[in-house]
């Protein structure tokens, strides 16, 4: 039974947490719009990129990650607590902060890809697993300009490199293939259009 309760406590502020979103905060108070109204639909950092440039994006990056490091340093905490697992803990609220902004319970559950939250997260999770992810990210990003196939990478290797540097042990590589498997779901039509040749390609010197 407490076991039940600790997981909770540290899931379910994360789930919560994970529910704000960024671009659409920011879409509506400086432009007075919905992001979802405009672009490809899709209230994340891309599509607010896409449409409105630079302005505003830093308050979405602000938003989005520190609704991912508060709720995941405290599943680290938590789960260290009380049962040792500390890497466990923070990948844990990792997963279940991706699920709020996928499928966030303040916007009629329909949400973003969950990239940013997941690139946050790794970051407090394992420094060496961020940078295998976020490497391949920027690399694939440079050479291809796709932003969805970068992210597609790096959720890829993501669940490989647990292994490889031994974060969590079985139950760190389970909930990084969880994590992988969310954002390729979510990226469902980005993998379509590339398939199709009709996926946009992101601008790297994009002005406001």
């Amino acid at each position: 039974m407490r076991s039940i309760i600790v997981l909770l406590l540290a899931a379910l502020p994360a789930y919560l947490l994970g529910s704000v979103n960024g671009a659409i905060i920011a879409s509506k108070l400086f432009y007075r719009e919905d992001i979802r109204k405009f672009g490809s639909g899709n209230p994340g950092l891309t599509n607010f990129y896409r449409v409105y440039g630079t302005s505003g994006a830093l308050m979405v990056v602000a938003v989005d990650v520190i609704k991912t490091v508060a709720p995941v340093l405290f599943g680290g905490w938590i789960l260290g607590y009380y049962f040792s697992m500390p890497q466990v803990g923070r990948a844990l609220c990792g997963l279940c902060v991706m699920l709020g902004h996928c499928f966030p319970v303040f916007y009629s559950f329909k949400g973003g890809k969950g990239v940013m939250a997941a690139g946050t997260f790794l970051l407090i999770l394992d420094w060496r697993v961020a940078a295998v992810s976020w490497c391949t990210f920027i690399i694939v990003v440079v050479i291809t300009r796709y932003v969805s196939l970068a992210s597609l990478m790096g959720a890829v290797v993501f669940p490989p490199s647990v292994i490889l540097f031994d974060i969590g042990g079985i139950y760190g590589f389970v909930i990084a293939l969880l994590c992988s498997l969310l954002l390729t779901i979510r990226h469902k039509g980005n993998i379509q259009r590339l398939m199709r040749g009709e996926e946009s390609k992101i601008n790297l010197h994009r002005k406001a």
